[in-house]
């Protein structure tokens, strides 16, 4: 192995030890996990523009998930994410992010946002129903889960600038 590919190998399993902390901890010792079978309902919107290199604002209107168990379901069985919409978290502190796409029926765009609300990663079209890991390969303070396709179109991309009054308006 060169040294790349030990880097990557560590990489990826950091990814897991954090995987493994964010979702099989309970926010009880004592609580029991409800399977997830179905769409959470419809959350809470808050208004989200990213702002390009060329100072053109892309309006959407995002749900908020805001809680341990909405976050965990997110996206989750939805058949159709609508065109300028999508699923925003936010972390109480900046963290690195693992998602995975287990009973994400669609693809998305998903958007890793830093401390200072530029967009830090993107993982395009992500595949549905996969459990592979999806990183922010370093401590981000959101996700921004959007169509598949969605950053292709509008030209997005890494240092775009993300504002939403969801979002805390310096570095954490």
């Amino acid at each position: 192995m060169n040294t790349q590919q030990i880097f990557r190998v560590l990489r990826f399993c950091g990814v897991l030890f954090v995987f493994a902390g964010v979702f099989l901890a309970s926010p009880r010792a004592d609580a029991v996990e409800v399977p997830i079978t179905r769409a959470q309902p419809k959350l809470q919107t808050v208004p989200l523009i990213i702002t390009g290199q060329d100072k053109k604002p892309h309006k959407f209107t995002v749900e908020l998930a805001r809680t341990h168990r909405e976050q965990e379901i997110g996206e989750m069985f939805r058949t159709h994410i609508p065109e300028d919409s999508g699923m925003l978290f936010v972390f109480p502190q900046l963290q690195e992010s693992a998602m995975w796409m287990r009973n994400t029926l669609v693809s998305l765009d998903v958007v890793f946002i830093d401390e200072t609300n530029s967009i830090h990663a993107i993982e395009e079209r992500t595949i549905p129903l996969s459990e592979g890991i999806i990183s922010s390969y370093g401590a981000v303070r959101a996700v921004l889960e959007l169509p598949a396709g969605t950053a292709e179109r509008l030209g997005v991309v890494v240092g775009d600038h993300v504002a939403s009054p969801a979002l805390p308006l310096g570095p954490s």
